[in-house]
């Protein structure tokens, strides 16, 4: 069973009252005449509270129902939800305010515009009437045009804003640092290596090299055998020369991409990477290389922008988990409440 509205349960302490109630309960002595009362003064009967369970069997009955009508509270799905309108703040007002009277929703509720709108929306969409009507107005940037249309239950409109085409403008070179720490025999193979990637890049890349790391610093290059680095060094990635046996590669995982094999770990220092390639001997290694590290550096593409359209009413939408509370719910508060009438008349009778 899923519980849609959880705040519910925090009305367990309910429970408490049907046990304070029998725990309260008053109870009339008996009245027993005595020949020797006659000369007592007349007093009129007290009732005392006896403090001992009393009908077990109907205070467990009640605390059950008490329980089922929380659970039922937590779990049925009430739709509140009339027509709405899910706004993008970030939208143009003037172009939201045209769409939506378009749209004639204007006298719609409004809701901002949540995250991943299309999956909250069918999330919830249980919290709409079924004659509700759904508009979503946002810019294109806001929506991912999702791989397979979503079956919603409601009918739903989507308008986006589409952004003007910016100025075609020439992308200023990126500049990666690197530091550069290796035998002076492997140092001009690795400076080879850097200007070879700077050649490969074109103008929008470009490689910075210094002999020690700095706030800005991408990657150092550590190729300096049995010595180990200053403790203070610090990068999101290394690349040790072949042949360097650090504590943290005893345990690796391998990635070969290109027909280079790399084999990486994670450390405190940031990840370390190491290749039998390290440094390359050849152009061609070189040139494997760096498409090998430009593979694994690329970026995620950018998820195609959602267009305009209306998500038509599906015969068939499919529903959540438990979306609807199941019916034993209600059929075992009915039955506890009887059986805790009927104890209540046993014990009265």
């Amino acid at each position: 069973m899923t519980s849609f509205y959880p705040w519910w349960w925090l009305a367990l302490p309910v429970l408490l009252l049907p046990i304070w109630w029998h725990r309260q309960k008053r109870r009339r002595p008996t009245s027993v005449p005595l020949a020797t009362a006659r000369f007592l003064p007349a007093a009129a009967p007290q009732q005392v509270r006896v403090w001992q369970w009393q009908d077990r069997l109907l205070l467990l009955v009640r605390c059950l129902l008490l329980v089922a009508l929380i659970g039922w509270l937590a779990a049925v799905a009430v739709p509140w939800r009339g027509d709405t309108v899910l706004v993008d703040a970030g939208a143009d007002r003037a172009w939201t305010e045209q769409q939506i009277a378009a749209a004639g929703m204007t006298a719609a509720r409004r809701m901002e515009l949540p995250p991943a709108p299309l999956a909250w929306l069918r999330e919830h969409e249980r919290d709409w009437r079924a004659s509700a009507r759904l508009l979503i107005v946002a810019r294109a940037t806001q929506l991912a045009m999702p791989a397979h249309l979503p079956q919603f239950g409601h009918r739903v409109e989507l308008r986006t804003a589409v952004a003007p085409p910016a100025a075609a403008s020439r992308p200023a070179a990126e500049v990666r640092h690197i530091s550069l720490a290796a035998a002076e025999e492997r140092g001009a193979a690795w400076r080879t290596l850097f200007a070879a990637f700077d050649h490969a890049g074109g103008a929008a890349q470009r490689h910075a090299i210094s002999d020690a790391p700095q706030a800005d610093t991408g990657l150092i290059v550590w190729d300096k055998p049995g010595q180990a680095p200053p403790a203070g060094w610090r990068a999101p990635h290394w690349w040790l020369g072949a042949g360097q046996a650090w504590p943290e590669l005893v345990r690796t995982s391998t990635v070969a991409v290109n027909g280079i094999v790399l084999r990486y770990a994670d450390s405190p220092r940031g990840r370390l990477w190491t290749s039998d390639a390290f440094p390359p001997r050849d152009a061609a290694t070189a040139r494997a290389l760096y498409e090998a590290w430009r593979l694994l550096a690329a970026a995620p593409a950018p998820a195609y922008p959602a267009p305009s359209q209306v998500f038509a009413v599906a015969a068939t939408a499919p529903t959540e988990p438990d979306a609807r509370p199941a019916n034993w719910i209600a059929l075992a508060l009915l039955a506890l409440f009887l059986l805790e009438r009927t104890l209540t008349h046993a014990r009265r009778a």
